[in-house]
């Protein structure tokens, strides 16, 4: 059997950009997506804190250290500027692997910087 578990999250990043007419995705600093063991194109959800929106899309990468964390296309209907999200991914592990197995979570500062890796 297969099991759906929690691969990494990044919590506290603030939108600081939204542009509708982008063809779509979510764009994240280099840094953070490394910070987090996450890759271009990777499917993540995305869970808005301020507005209590939930949708998925994938990842584009921003420049290192921009603090970028930019919704794009129909998705910034659901975040705007200023909206705090938290950001996941996951991954399907045999039970065989789950024992050895921890996420990566990385928690923001107010600036998009890394504050704590757990």
């Amino acid at each position: 059997m297969r099991r759906t578990l929690l691969k990494s999250k990044i919590q506290k990043a603030l939108v600081t950009g939204a542009d509708l007419d982008y063809e779509g995705s979510l764009g994240l600093d280099e840094r953070l997506m490394t910070a987090a063991d996450m890759i271009p194109f990777e499917k993540v959800h995305v869970y808005n804190v301020t507005n209590g929106e939930r949708f998925s899309t994938y990842l584009i990468k921003e420049a290192a250290d921009s603090g970028k964390v930019a919704i794009y296309g129909a998705a910034a209907h659901k975040a705007g500027p200023g909206d705090l999200l938290i950001i996941v991914s996951y991954v399907q592990l045999d039970e065989t692997e789950i024992a050895a197995f921890a996420p990566k979570v990385v928690i923001l500062d107010e600036h998009n910087r890394i504050k704590t890796i757990r």
